[in-house]
């Protein structure tokens, strides 16, 4: 049986150049490290479970709506479609003003969605965008330590650890894939020391 779906083999080119615009002068945090090296390595961790260009694109840009705020799901939807800006928005949070007492709040809505409503491809740009992160993590942990909790707005090492482990609950449909394998294994190498 034969896709509905047209792919354009070049959109994953333009989402390329459109998240490096938006992310421009942006770094990781705490770093020096360019932030458009994170959305570039989720979707090349999404391209290791799926060929679908559309799905790669869109791990390329999940977190241009949320990081820059000239950005919005119309422009993402204008300029990639409806399917990657569906994409685009499931993997986004609605920050609030008050970022430390708004975090729980906003990664229980992450987790129930994910366990509940998310499609596969929509669980697998949220595991390149997990397994970036807990690497990232991952690296900083053996550098500096605890201290490393003191880069974010929630400081509380048990809080990620509650979100990282109920992430991995969450996205276990993707178990078969070495990406999700290599974030559990990340994920207890962090939180169980």
């Amino acid at each position: 049986m034969q896709s509905t779906i047209e792919f354009n083999p070049g959109i994953l080119d333009e989402a390329i150049k459109f998240a490096i615009e938006a992310h421009k002068n942006m770094t990781r945090k705490g770093t020096d490290t360019p932030y458009i090296l994170h959305p570039l390595e989720a979707a090349s961790i999404v391209a290791t479970m799926t060929p679908d260009i559309e799905v790669i694109a869109a791990a390329v840009l999940h977190d241009t709506v949320e990081d820059n705020k000239n950005i919005n799901f119309d422009l993402i939807e204008e300029r990639f479609g409806t399917r990657i800006r569906n994409f685009v928005a499931a993997e986004s949070e609605e920050k609030e003003e008050d970022a430390v007492g708004s975090w729980k709040r906003r990664k229980q809505a992450t987790i129930e969605y994910f366990m509940n409503w998310a499609s596969q491809e929509e669980k697998m740009i949220a595991l390149g965008d997990k397994l970036s992160n807990i690497r990232s993590i991952h690296r900083d942990y053996i550098t500096i330590g605890d201290e490393l909790w003191k880069l974010f707005n929630q400081s509380d090492k048990y809080e990620h650890c509650w979100y990282y482990k109920w992430m991995a609950e969450a996205l276990k449909s993707l178990r078969k894939y070495p990406a999700y394998q290599e974030y559990c294994q990340l994920v207890n190498e962090v939180f169980n020391n």
